[in-house]
């Protein structure tokens, strides 16, 4: 039998369990005032009211440029710690008269987000957001299981399961609890499935983790160690060899192989092919964290599965909507049994506070946007072809990480980056370990070629490149 069809069946089970035992969840979609009379006016979709653009709009660089107080500025290049108070004087806090400080700011290009499709500054998405607010005021009231989940986040539910190519989506307030939330449920269906009090080592769930997954990941599946209804696994980053190994070694019936799509600190894809031919082989659930992917990869946006196209291989796939949906936000594309254990099962997104309506309706949005102006996807991938031909370093995403060492000479570089105009954080531990400290370089549709230019000129001041064309990605400092 193959591992959808087990999965399924054990879901199956767990659900049965919980009705049971009367613990399943379950969504209560609420109107707000004067939302149904609308509905029924305008249609499901509101799609029409959409303005869409073919080209760069003046807008679109205000999610790319940006400006920060001198004082922040010069606290920046001697490295002084800020608890951001500078940013406002005092006088300014004692009136909450914010807007009319007088402060000397310096204007930089950020090429450390994660808006990679520049819909933070859409029209579209900024008027969804403020007719939502005007309309029904910012809720949520509750939790989603309470009373905070409204027509605008099944709408948003819906729009991204026809993205993703899935039965159903469950809403949760970031991406980090959506994949808290997963890994929780999927120590529960051990635990409800047991035959004693506590599951036998062969029925527990084996997950196995690519070693570079995100921190949400990791700390869900500790989470679920706790519980004692899990054993992981960590294979060697993107190491199919390994991976199978380890498959082969485990004696456990339920497996989920677990890995980020597109690796936010190491730019690089996950081998989705071969992970489907594993899959094949080992009957192990597939699941994908398309947070830097969605909306960037493939014709549609449908994330990094379309784009190597085995959408239906992926048997659920966690996202974001804080990065190229350029809102907030995080969702599991799924079926609707995993959708009913998971809403039941998973803490995460039972204990939090639903999405506040305007995000939602923002985000909704940015899905259809993103899916209708295609051309922001060209471009993104165009300054990708840009920064290849200007330094000759192959890169083969927006992510551009470039490893200089140290934490000094991070920091170092960053800094003269900074005197250059431009904003390139220097990520340093716990985000990636120790001696491999770098310029994490996010590019986005926003940015222009000239602004490629600038950026890589400044980086040879403290990059040598032909040592990363030589040497790969393991960059070398001049500093």
């Amino acid at each position: 039998m193959e591992a959808s069809s087990l999965w399924d069946k054990w879901v199956e089970k767990a659900i049965s369990k919980l009705q049971s035992l009367k613990l399943l969840r379950s969504l209560r979609p609420l109107y707000l005032s004067n939302e149904q009379q609308e509905v029924a006016s305008v249609g499901i979709s509101n799609e029409k009211e959409y303005q869409l653009f073919d080209e760069i709009q003046p807008w679109d660089r205000s999610s790319v440029q940006v400006s920060i107080p001198e004082s922040t500025y010069h606290r920046w290049l001697l490295e002084i710690p800020s608890s951001g108070e500078e940013i406002v004087p005092k006088e300014g806090l004692a009136d909450d008269n914010f807007g009319t400080c007088q402060q000397q700011f310096k204007r930089l290009i950020l090429f450390s987000g994660n808006d990679y499709l520049g819909l933070s500054s859409h029209p579209a998405v900024r008027k969804a957001s403020a007719k939502a607010a005007q309309d029904y005021g910012m809720g949520p009231r509750g939790s989603a299981l309470i009373c905070g989940y409204t027509y605008h986040h099944r709408l948003l539910e819906s729009s991204l399961a026809s993205l993703k190519k899935k039965e159903d989506c469950l809403l949760c307030p970031t991406g980090f609890s959506a994949n808290m939330a997963l890994m929780v449920a999927l120590g529960n269906i051990a635990s409800l499935l047991a035959a004693g009090n506590k599951p036998l080592k062969n029925e527990k769930i084996a997950i196995f983790s690519d070693e570079l997954n995100h921190a949400s990941i990791i700390d869900g599946i500790h989470l679920a160690e706790r519980q004692r209804t899990v054993e992981f696994f960590v294979y060697k980053h993107c190491d199919m060899s390994h991976l199978s190994t380890l498959l082969l070694s485990c004696r456990m019936k339920k497996k989920v192989v677990v890995t980020d799509s597109l690796f936010s600190m190491d730019g690089d894809f996950a081998p989705m092919v071969e992970l489907v031919k594993l899959r094949k082989m080992h009957n192990f659930l597939l699941v994908v964290d398309d947070a830097h992917g969605t909306f960037v990869c493939g014709k549609s946006g449908g994330g990094v599965a379309e784009e190597f196209d085995c959408e239906r291989d992926v048997d659920i796939c966690i996202g974001t909507l804080s990065k190229a949906a350029g809102c907030q936000g995080g969702f599991i594309a799924c079926s609707k049994r995993w959708k009913q254990l998971i809403q039941s099962r998973g803490r995460s997104f039972i204990f939090s506070t639903a999405t506040p309506v305007p995000v939602a309706a923002a985000a909704h949005a940015a899905v259809i946007v993103a899916k209708r102006e295609m051309w922001r996807r060209r471009a993104l991938w165009n300054r990708v072809q840009d920064f290849q031909a200007l330094t000759g370093i192959p890169i083969s995403s927006p992510i551009i990480s470039l490893i200089v060492g140290s934490e000094d000479k991070a920091l170092k570089a960053s800094r003269q980056l900074l005197k250059s105009g431009f904003h390139v954080t220097a990520i340093r531990p716990p985000t990636v370990p120790p001696n491999s400290c770098r310029l994490r370089i996010a590019l986005s549709a926003a940015h222009t070629t000239d602004d490629l230019k600038k950026l890589t000129a400044a980086l040879s001041s403290c990059i040598n490149f032909q040592d990363i064309k030589n040497n790969g990605l393991n960059m070398y400092s001049k500093l």
